[in-house]
């Protein structure tokens, strides 16, 4: 317990990267903790695509670009590895149960020595023609929302900051 604990506080998001790809080992091991995430009466929603493919990944890049509140030229900062949470809209819990799967992956990614970030406007992207066409190219059906891209890679150097201080009334006891 101590080392989860220990992990979750330590854990933070990352926005520098090395260029190098993630090992295959890792990749798997912080996959199959995303599909451990709990999700609503266990019906397993979410569906997570892997994006290693450098067309691909400055594709999905651009696509989240344009929904940028200010102009950036990278919203995934250099990762070299994009995982793209989806869930199916029919249920009820979509967002939440993605909502996990990207915690779990970003807290495996941690503890195996691999920076992330979630980066939003997922929703956006799948809800536009493109993301819809990409999609369709990579085999999914159904109706699914995007719940985040969780992005992965080696951190780049001088990249990762402490935590700040948590806030007092943090936690509300009723007793």
């Amino acid at each position: 317990m101590e080392t989860t604990l220990q992990d979750l506080k330590e854990r933070r998001s990352i926005r520098a990267y090395r260029p190098e790809q993630i090992k295959e080992e890792d990749l798997q091991k912080i996959l199959e903790a995303g599909t451990y995430a709990p999700t609503g009466m266990g019906k397993q929603s979410p569906k997570i695509v892997v994006v290693q493919d450098r067309e691909t990944r400055d594709y999905l890049s651009r696509l989240n670009a344009k929904y940028f509140a200010v102009p950036v030229e990278d919203p995934f900062y250099g990762a070299p590895t994009v995982l793209v949470v989806l869930a199916a809209k029919e249920r009820p819990t979509c967002v939440e149960d993605g909502s996990l799967v990207m915690g779990n992956l970003m807290n495996a990614a941690y503890a195996m020595g691999v920076g992330s970030c979630w980066i939003h406007r997922a929703r956006e992207v799948f809800d536009s023609e493109e993301g819809k066409e990409l999609l369709k190219k990579w085999g999914i059906d159904g109706e699914y929302v995007g719940v985040g891209h969780c992005i992965l890679g080696y951190p780049a150097e001088g990249a990762v900051h402490a935590a700040k201080p948590r806030k007092d009334d943090y936690v509300v006891y009723v007793r």
